[in-house]
């Protein structure tokens, strides 16, 4: 390799030594070194798409944005949850695909055709007779990364204000989904996801300085709740976490709350949406992470001999 480096930046090689002069080492390593700082940032884009009940439209509209956000310098892009149709437990058997299929393949083209990585937010997926809410992960190649299934399901009951039961159709995942990328690994979590911070606690824990949450809050738990979790999870984890949102839509039988953010290691939200449809974009900056991190060394100060969070199940 260092043979290689030599030669792309025109210095001597000896091959009878099997040496290389010193100022090609220097060369080598100064080019390397640019590559890394160049590498520790990128950009993010997260698409607040305007959801229908005609799935062709949603479809269009979100590779469109999509190539919008590519074409900003966005490395890695974000969709929302139920991004392809209505979200409601009416909904999820209607709109319902098997994987790969017609949702998919647009996410796939899309991410090749753009050489990114995009998160897709979330579908209704079909698969054994039960139903999911699922996640697709898709690389710069087109290749599927990671499917991760909706863990903890949105049951919730406010009274006289929202009353919500996913499980009354959907199924649960059972598993964590971490993807990596040239800059970071990522971890996947779904809207009510956020909530339980022992799974940004696991991501955080096997390395990943980014998470992201596609998600639906409505106008109860969205105003209250939706900055609050992505701030607490970012901070308490030293990790970006980005969410993506639906745009409200007031004629819908789910009203989304929207307000799709970026929240940085400090707790800060560097990027957000209001609740109209939008792309909003945020430069992830990995060396600053690695600064708060040492400016507050909370992963190296907790206390293991007195409590731990760990995964029971691996995948």
């Amino acid at each position: 390799m260092l043979k290689w480096a030599c030669q792309k930046l025109s210095m001597p090689w000896s091959s009878d030594s099997n040496t290389i002069s010193v100022n090609c080492l220097f060369s080598v390593l100064g080019s390397m070194s640019a590559i890394f700082k160049n590498m520790s940032k990128f950009r993010l884009a997260v698409v607040q798409l305007h959801v229908s009940k005609i799935k062709a439209d949603n479809l269009g509209r979100a590779q469109k944005l999509v190539k919008e956000a590519a074409g900003q310098g966005a490395n890695v892009v974000i969709l929302p949850e139920c991004f392809n149709s209505p979200y409601g437990t009416r909904f999820f058997a209607e709109y319902a695909e098997k994987i790969p299929g017609e949702s998919t393949q647009v996410l796939s083209e899309a991410a090749k055709e753009c050489g990114i990585y995009l998160v897709g937010g979330s579908i209704p997926e079909e698969d054994g007779g039960k139903l999911y809410n699922t996640c697709l992960v898709y690389g710069p190649d087109g290749k599927l990364l990671v499917k991760h299934r909706k863990i903890h399901l949105f049951d919730i009951d406010v009274p006289g204000k929202i009353r919500f039961q996913e499980s009354e159709t959907l199924s649960p995942g059972n598993s964590f989904s971490i993807f990596e990328t040239p800059f970071c690994k990522v971890g996947v979590g779904i809207c009510y996801d956020i909530r339980f911070p022992e799974l940004a606690q696991i991501y955080a824990k096997n390395g990943c300085q980014l998470l992201v949450y596609p998600g639906a809050f409505n106008m109860t738990t969205g105003p209250a709740h939706w900055e609050l979790l992505q701030r607490g999870r970012a901070l308490d984890n030293q990790v970006y976490v980005a969410t993506a949102s639906p745009a409200r839509d007031e004629t819908a039988s789910y009203v989304a709350w929207g307000h799709s953010a970026v929240v940085n290691p400090w707790g800060e939200v560097v990027s957000k949406a209001g609740s109209e449809e939008s792309v909003v974009y945020a430069d992830i900056d990995l060396q600053y992470l690695a600064d708060v991190r040492r400016q507050i060394p909370i992963t190296v100060q907790r206390r293991n001999d007195l409590y731990s969070v760990n995964s029971v199940q691996e995948g």
